[in-house]
């Protein structure tokens, strides 16, 4: 059920053997997606249950969901960057679909990440869904 993109990210993964590399892996993806207009961070785009600063904008082109983000932190804002991979381009009805926390632990990150950073990554996730649920 996994897009492309994220399928790419897991075959880094199998490759990159050591955890340390993984991680530093996921930050450089934080660096490397775009920066959140600072206007579209409010109240309503902030995803509560994150132990950093995160907002997500969803939107829909043509049926098709996407989303932006941004987070103060940058081990966040590279898991922002996987679950874009994961979720961005998929039909708003697939969205709902997806087995986030499957397709997360294939990743190992589920073993990997402190109880704060799971905490959020599925608050993230459950937003994610939220908006989808609503935009169907």
């Amino acid at each position: 059920m996994a897009t492309a993109a994220f399928e790419d990210i897991a075959d880094t993964f199998a490759f990159l053997e050591d955890w340390e590399d993984r991680y530093r892996h996921v930050i450089e993806m934080g660096r490397d997606l775009a920066p959140l207009d600072p206007a579209m961070k409010v109240p309503a785009t902030k995803v509560e249950g994150c132990a950093s600063q995160v907002w997500l904008v969803p939107s829909l082109e043509a049926g098709r969901f996407d989303f932006a983000g941004d987070s103060d932190a940058m081990i966040v804002k590279g898991l922002i960057a996987v679950l874009h991979a994961l979720y961005a381009g998929l039909p708003v009805e697939e969205v709902r679909a997806v087995d986030a926390q499957a397709e997360l632990a294939r990743l190992g990150l589920d073993e990997h990440l402190s109880s704060q950073r799971s905490n959020g990554l599925r608050a993230m996730v459950e937003r994610i869904r939220a908006v989808s649920a609503h935009a169907g």
